[in-house]
């Protein structure tokens, strides 16, 4: 069963508009320049990174530096809007499915 807190519309816009004027910064320009997905850790080029928020805002997450994370396209669709446990549950999950 997926809990999902009833964040406010004005504050979800707030913290997207957060997001946007994030990635204009240097720190996120250094952080997509290393090329590596947060999550599957493998390379890619900057533009083929997303922002991708750890705790999701819908979920009661922030737009700061200690919860964007860059990730890779693939990852971040998958991830959705889990939780940190959430998602390594369900990576549990693949990996008893490949040894299976």
């Amino acid at each position: 069963m997926t809990f999902y807190m009833d964040v406010p519309e004005e504050q979800l816009r707030k913290e997207r508009a957060k997001a946007r004027e994030l990635r204009k910064t240097s720190w996120w320009k250094n952080r997509i320049a290393e090329g590596r997905c947060y999550y599957c850790g493998e390379h890619f080029p900057p533009k083929e990174l997303t922002l991708d928020h750890v705790v999701p805002l819908v979920r009661g997450g922030k737009t700061t530096k200690g919860n964007c994370v860059a990730a890779c396209k693939a990852c971040n669709s998958k991830k959705k809007d889990l939780l940190p446990s959430e998602w390594e549950e369900y990576l549990q999950t693949l990996s008893h499915k490949d040894h299976e």
